[in-house]
């Protein structure tokens, strides 16, 4: 068992009867403290159709601090734009991360955008957290013959300060999943179970960006430097890994929770339900391509009847992130994620004064 391990806190937010904005659920947040100190959740908001919108909510605490509740405040972005919405109807602007750029004193969302040709990440810009600006969808230049730009993408978050690119350019860095063909979980679960970095596996792949910082409108360039950061490499994550919360700067470095997919044995079927549970990836402060620490099993798996049924059963899927610098604890980090695609909770990292002795799994050397 892993010495780092999430401990629930509870559920903090479930479809609201009868709004028909939520009727197929509550999920996947993005987390940020406003301006005002207060803690904010972006959670997806799920409509009849998979048609997803981004709401707003502030998060109550109870007597002890930890998140007990939210209250509802409205709708951040809903599908308008043309890369958001299909020619029949539906769309989506589903599962943000947000990220307080200190050099730009903003902040910045990443979510998944959906039209016609599928999934891509999409990025708007507010001052406040409560007036939003769409940016557009993410460009990325292509390298050795790989066209980023036409491929499938999702799970980006923002690193909250410049970091060197290879060439050690300070710059814009984002971690994201591209779904190559043939990557998707459905498909590789036939492939023969393996330890060893797997490349046919989705995987996390970091991409940086010039910033100007006193541009104004601020607005993003092409993502350049594509390095393929993190592969598929132990049992609970064999099938894919991806990005979850967005990177957080701890003691030991770049911190992130992160997602991994396996499949269940189910006796007498050929049937491999997928289960998706979160681990915690930590990389170097100067130098993000070193990984430091990275778990060898998940700190959280789908265990509660709310995580095991659902929309989507067996699912913890963490997104957000919320350092409890409020109450005196810079080591506690309060994780919220969504269970079974229909509702959220919230679970608490203490991190220990030492990295854990445990191996660190074998980093992926392929970049292109």
């Amino acid at each position: 068992m892993s010495w780092l391990m999430l401990r629930r806190l509870g559920i903090v937010m479930e479809p609201e009867p009868g709004n028909p904005l939520e009727v197929e659920g509550v999920l996947n947040p993005a987390a940020a403290r406003g301006p005002d100190g207060e803690l904010y959740l972006f959670p997806r908001l799920t409509a009849q159709g998979n048609y997803s919108r981004i709401g707003i909510a502030r998060v109550r605490f109870n007597e002890a601090g930890d998140p007990a509740g939210v209250e509802r405040l409205g709708i951040a972005l809903e599908p308008e734009a043309d890369y958001e919405r299909r020619p029949n109807g539906s769309g989506g602007c589903e599962d943000p991360r947000i990220t307080f750029m200190e050099p730009l004193q903003r902040y910045l969302m990443t979510y998944t955008a959906w039209s016609s040709h599928g999934p891509r990440i999409a990025l708007a810009v507010s001052e406040d957290l409560f007036h939003w600006r769409r940016l557009g969808l993410a460009t990325f230049a292509s390298s050795d013959g790989i066209e980023f730009g036409n491929v499938d993408d999702k799970d980006a978050s923002l690193f909250p300060a410049v970091i060197p690119d290879p060439s050690g350019q300070p710059e814009l860095a984002m971690l994201h999943r591209p779904l190559f063909p043939g990557t998707r979980p459905e498909e590789t679960v036939r492939s023969p179970e393996t330890r060893e970095v797997d490349i046919d596996r989705e995987s996390i792949w970091i991409s940086y960006c010039r910033m100007t910082v006193n541009h104004k409108p601020f607005h993003t360039g092409q993502f350049t430097f594509h390095h393929r950061l993190a592969s598929p490499v132990s049992p609970w994550e064999r099938l894919k890994i991806g990005g979850g919360t967005p990177p957080i700067l701890t003691q030991h470095g770049w911190m992130i929770v992160y997602h991994g997919v396996s499949e269940i044995d189910e006796p007498n079927t050929e049937k491999h339900p997928l289960c998706y549970s979160a681990g915690v990836m930590v990389f170097s402060k100067e130098h993000p391509l070193v990984i430091r620490y990275r778990s060898e099993e998940p700190v959280l798996t789908p265990t509660l009847p709310q995580e095991r049924h659902g929309t989507i059963a067996n699912v913890v899927f963490p997104t957000g992130i919320d350092r409890r610098d409020d109450l005196g604890a810079p080591n506690r980090f309060d994780v919220y994620y969504g269970m079974a695609d229909c509702r959220i909770g919230v679970a608490r990292l203490d991190l220990p004064d030492t990295l854990p002795p445990e191996g660190v799994a074998d980093p992926p050397e392929a970049k292109v």
